[in-house]
């Protein structure tokens, strides 16, 4: 009886020991989080969509806190979220350029031919995948819309020709379209800049005009009439030098055979795109 009170007795004293023990070593090792951080993550718009190049908005509460970051980095809560949030720190906003997502091709159904017919799981990855989707142009969009599937704004449809159309007013630039696309054409792009190449083949010559009527054939017109340096052809394709972007000017487009070089009718809209002078 007596050894099973003392026993009793020493596990009590041994629990409340270890309790004192967990109680200090809790104080002392405790990391201080900043409450601000809280404060900041419920401001964000909580999508962790990741186009700020944090992994999520908790990340980005952190950093904004710490001053490792501006609040305007946060494209999806845009111009009103940077400012709430640098108010309530007390820091400049700061200016991220806006960017918006662009398709870089123009090969609907209206003018770029179908070699095959897929049969198989309707996406754009699982065709990539099968013999490149049955398009006449490996490079071109097959228009299974992954790209509409997993943006979170609604910020892309559909076209009647098979083409995914960005509202520049929706889209917040988050990368998640562009990661998605098999083909690799989408890309984000300065919403300032109207001149855009909506080709992706690499082939050279008007051969690749019997697979799509308004493909890039290399001709190099289009470089010829930009100002300098602003064009160069890479892998027989106009690249835009985007140090030089100020330069864009609508001249670069006028020549072009096949309207595969556009411009902007305004920053936000509509491609002027000129008719292609070779029909197939």
């Amino acid at each position: 009886m007596i050894e099973g009170i003392t026993a009793i007795g020493f596990l009590v004293v041994l629990a409340s020991l270890l309790g004192v023990i967990l109680a200090v070593a809790n104080a002392r090792l405790k990391i201080f989080e900043d409450p601000r951080i809280d404060k900041v993550q419920e401001m964000l718009p909580g999508t962790n969509c990741g186009a700020c190049g944090m992994p999520g908005c908790r990340v980005f509460a952190e950093q904004a806190v710490a001053g490792a970051i501006q609040p305007s980095q946060c494209r999806v809560g845009g111009p009103e979220t940077a400012a709430i949030v640098a108010g309530y720190l007390g820091v400049d906003a700061g200016d991220v350029e806006k960017e918006v997502a662009r398709l870089m091709c123009a090969g609907g159904t209206n003018v770029a031919i179908q070699m095959a017919e897929y049969v198989g799981y309707p996406t754009c990855q699982s065709a990539t995948a099968v013999a490149g989707g049955g398009k006449g142009c490996r490079y071109g969009c097959l228009g299974f819309g992954d790209c509409k599937a997993v943006c979170d704004f609604d910020a892309i449809v559909m076209s009647p020709t098979g083409l995914p159309v960005i509202d520049p007013d929706k889209c917040t630039a988050c990368g998640a379209c562009v990661e998605i696309c098999p083909k690799k054409l989408i890309e984000l792009r300065p919403l300032k800049q109207r001149l855009l190449v909506q080709c992706k083949s690499e082939l050279a010559g008007d051969g690749i005009l019997a697979l799509c009527k308004v493909a890039c054939t290399a001709c190099g017109k289009c470089v010829a009439d930009a100002p300098p340096g602003l064009l160069k052809m890479k892998k027989n394709l106009p690249v835009i030098t985007d140090e030089l972007i100020h330069l864009q000017a609508r001249d670069a487009t006028l020549r072009c055979p096949t309207g595969a070089i556009t411009w902007l009718n305004d920053q936000t809209s509509a491609v002027a795109k000129k008719e292609p002078d070779h029909v197939v």
